[in-house]
Parts: structure tokens; sequence; C-alpha cells
């Protein structure tokens, strides 16, 4: 069985964790068309390799952490009336005492690179994560202590300074989009703390995404990356840095099978500039909820192919609660970026500058609509409870029910008018939510809806993910508060033609999600 670990956890891809440039004169010697017909990659990178190994650093940390267990050494049991027994109780109890106030000290290595003479020094969070000291050591045997300027979890980039006596070797970001499957690059780093190793291969594949964070964007090499490499870069032949290394495919969860993951300075470089200006990043915040377009969903949003960010919600107080984006639209192009998928969009917005009008294509009942949006900073993660979160989740998408709205008797479990029949209702067995069938279910008071009692395995809706217990809160963006609703609202779109309803549903955990039924 694969072995599979990761700086963020396990991972379904099984992710483990990795813990001067050629002169101008050269690169014209070479023209590209020339460079690009080689079969068998560079003769030699020993004059590249030798002009940036200064510049790659190792990083070892200390971490203050006591041992689980480790509850200091027990007095002897000695017989009743031993001799010397006070001598032998006043000093184990003197060494325990001592020893409950003294940490073990764990050191760990990683990779990382200079990128300014000034001091400044790139690597993993992950290197340097709980560190109480963090240490830098040169290619000339040369030791400085760092301090960390900033970190972002989200890309997994840590930002440290030391103060050097005299400017230090550095390298400079290049531009990774530049790169292509196949283009030739080179690793330096720390494996197994082993100091500056050099290894070379090419780029694999690009876009990887490994489910290790919101913006995961990786490239992929063959270059030999293993554990102590994590926080390194990835050169390409003119010694820019176009990816730090950072994680590893392994079945073991030991070395390199020539499959790493790096991440490319198309992200990295814009948070490491946030990083060095503020200490944490300031990204961009459109305020909407997203999935993907799937083929299901084509007919009803007039759509060739599955493409672009739907929109599945506005977040009440973002930056378009009241427009000019809104819920059904799906996004296909942010700020001249085409949004090919759905992981696209975050990461888009993320990058995107903050407080000036920005354009956004989406396809909107079919037709292409140019749009001018602005963002708003991210806002901070929070500490509030599941139970706030899901209450503000459900406002924030226009879920909740409006203020001045006329309060329902939770306890009116009756209906308003004949037995809905499950013909009416995709083949759903529904009842209005009360007091009892929340209990029941375990629904929070937060969620308002449609009940679903049961769903019949033949049925389209429990082919698409339905489940008794789920709660209808839309339908076509319609607001459902009675099965009498669900039931008029199919009736409505079987009228027009439609092929699918698109439900708006909330699972027991008050996760929302939208559903594409087709109607029979």
């Amino acid at each position: 069985m694969t072995k599979v670990t990761s700086r963020f956890g396990a991972i379904a891809l099984g992710v483990a964790l990795v813990s001067g440039a050629l002169s101008h004169a050269i690169a014209q010697e070479t023209p590209p068309a020339a460079a690009h017909q080689t079969q068998h990659g560079p003769e030699s990178v020993a004059n590249l390799a030798e002009s940036l190994m200064d510049a790659v650093v190792n990083i070892s940390i200390t971490q203050n952490t006591k041992a689980e267990g480790d509850e200091g050494v027990p007095t002897p049991n000695l017989p009743k009336d031993a001799p010397f027994q006070d001598l032998f109780d006043d000093y184990f109890k003197k060494r325990n005492d001592e020893g409950s106030n003294t940490a073990r000290k764990v050191t760990s290595l990683g990779s990382g690179f200079v990128i300014d003479p000034t001091g400044f020094i790139v690597t993993n969070n992950h290197v340097i994560e709980g560190a109480s000291e963090i240490v830098v050591n040169f290619a000339n045997g040369g030791k400085l202590t760092a301090k960390l300027v900033g970190t972002d979890t989200k890309t997994d980039i840590a930002l440290l300074k030391v103060e050097p006596k005299k400017p230090l070797k550095s390298v400079k970001f290049g531009d990774s989009r530049k790169m292509r499957i196949g283009d030739w690059v080179m690793a330096i780093g720390n494996p197994f703390g082993l100091g500056g190793s050099v290894s070379v291969g090419i780029v694999s594949a690009r876009n990887r995404n490994l489910n290790a964070g919101p913006y995961d964007n990786f490239l992929q090499t063959d270059a030999a990356i293993n554990r102590g490499n994590s926080g390194g870069p990835l050169f390409n032949m003119f010694g820019d840095v176009i990816g730090i290394n950072t994680a590893i495919y392994s079945p073991s969860g030991g070395g390199s099978v020539g499959i790493g993951f790096a991440v490319p300075t198309e992200i990295a470089t814009h948070v490491v500039a946030q990083l060095r200006e503020f200490g944490d990043v300031h990204r961009g915040w459109l305020g909407v909820r997203i999935q993907p377009v799937t083929d299901e969903m084509l007919a009803g949003l007039k759509i060739e192919t599955p493409r672009g960010a739907l929109i599945s919600g506005i977040v009440k107080g973002g930056p378009v609660e009241k427009g000019p984006i809104v819920a059904g639209d799906v996004i296909v192009k942010f700020n001249g970026q085409d949004i090919l998928e759905m992981r696209d969009l975050p990461r888009v917005v993320a990058d995107s500058p903050l407080d000036q009008p920005l354009d956004v294509v989406v396809i909107r009942n079919g037709e292409q609509v140019t749009l001018k949006v602005t963002l708003s900073r991210q806002p901070a993660e929070d500490k509030k409870s599941d139970a706030e979160k899901l209450a503000e989740q459900l406002d924030n998408n226009g879920l909740a029910k409006p203020e001045g709205a006329d309060p329902v008797d939770p306890n009116d479990a009756k209906p308003k008018s004949a037995p809905i029949t499950p013909a009416e209702t995709l083949g759903l067995t529904l009842s209005p939510l009360t007091a009892e069938n929340r209990k029941e279910f375990s629904i929070p008071e937060s969620v308002e809806g449609v009940l679903v009692l049961d769903v019949p395995a033949n049925t389209a809706a429990h082919e698409k993910g339905i489940r008794k217990g789920d709660v209808i809160v839309e339908i076509a963006q319609d607001f459902m508060e009675s099965p009498e609703d669900v039931a008029g609202k199919i009736t409505e779109l079987k009228a027009d033609d439609r092929r699918n309803a698109y439900l708006m549903v909330a699972n027991q955990k008050g996760e929302l999600r939208l559903v594409a039924v087709p109607i029979e």
C-alpha cells in the first residue's frame, strides 16, 4: 500500500513532504530554436550550478517540546526504613523538578534561497513551523540566526531575514508561466541533511492540483527531490528560480521516485512580495460561492462545454452583494485571465489588485456578458463556532428568512393544502421543517427549507446524491418554504420545458451544494 503523507496531512495523490546564472553570452550563442531541438539536455550544468550554489542555504530549526510520557525519573522503591531514604527522596525530587522545566530540543532540516543581498531568504512554511530558533547555514560554512518575517500557510511559503556583515549572493525569480512541459530544470537543496546537492530533470507537468490548499497549481518535475529539499529552489537553465520545491510522491513515504512538486513563481512571487511588505498576504476577495460546471448543467446554463466557475451564492456584505454578479452566472474570464475550471477562479481573484475596477466575463442565460467588479481584501480567518459559521454562511447566500417575513410556527406540520405526491416532487417525499424533525435529523435552527423524508433508489434525485435528511433550500434560485412550493416550482419548470431542476441543498451539517436533477 502506498504510504501517503504531506505537509497538510494525508492527501489523495499520495504526496509526501520533502523537507550566477548562465551568462548572457552563452544564452546568445545558443539560439532558442537550437535549444528546443536538443534531445539529450545540456552537456553540463556545472557552470550554472557553480554560479548558484552560494545563494542556496540549508535551514535548521530547533523546537522546544516535551516528549509524550516524559514524567521524570521515578524514585526507587526501597524497603521501609532503608538507610539514606531521605537522601534518595531529596535527590530524585530535585532532579524531577528541574526536568519538568526543561523541554527537549528537536532539530529538523530544510532548504531555502537568498532573494536579496541584504538577507531575505525564502523557504517553505512547514520547514520552519513551530521553530523556537532558525539557523541559516551557508555554503561557505557560515551560520546566521534568522528572524521570521512572515508566513503563508495556504501556499506553504515563508520569508526569513538574516543580518549579514556583507552582501550575500542572491538569485532572482523567473516566470514559471513560460516553462513548457519538457523544459530542463535544476534543483539545488539539502536532501537528507547532506548539504548542497544538485539534480537535473525536466518539467513533467503543469497546473497539478494536489488538494493541499486553495491555490494549488504545482509544477511537476522528475528532478530528484527528497526530504530536506523542502523550500529549495527549482531553476530554469538561465539560473532563474521558477519554483519552490515543496513535495514529492513517494509510495514508501521516503525517497524520490521521480515525481516532485514545486510552487510556481507565478504564485510565489506575489506571496513573497506581500510577506516582505506586510508580513502577511493581502488577497483579493470577490464574495461568492462557486462550484464546478458539470455536463448535467450544460442545458440549463445554455453552455456548450463544461468550463468556468458557476456562482452558486453571493456573500452578504461582500463586494458583489448588490451586483453585478448574480447566482447562476458562470465566470469564464477574470481580469484578463481565462477561467477554465472552478479552481482557477480563487487563485486568479486572490492575485488580482484591490480597490480598482476589473473586467469579468460571465455567461448568463447563454449570452456572454462583460461586467466590472471591484475586489476587497480577503477577510481574515476567524474563530467562530461551527454553528455561527453555518448561520453566517446561510445568511451570506441570501438563504436566511428575510427581515420582516411572517414567522412560521415550527410546530405546525400540517400541509397547507392537499398532500403532495412524490410524482410532483421528482419522486421525493417531503415535509416542512418542524421542531421534531429538526431534532431527529440534527438540523441546525439556521437551516431553512423543506425536509427530504424519502428518496427512492430508482429516482434521478437519488442518483444525484440527494438523501433522507437533506433540506431543499432553493429551486432555480427561489426559496422553498413548503412541499407545495417545491411541487409548484417543478410544475413551472416542466411548463417551461426545462430538462433539469437546479436544487440548492443543505446536508445535515449545513453544507450547501447545487444539484441538477433531470425532470422526467
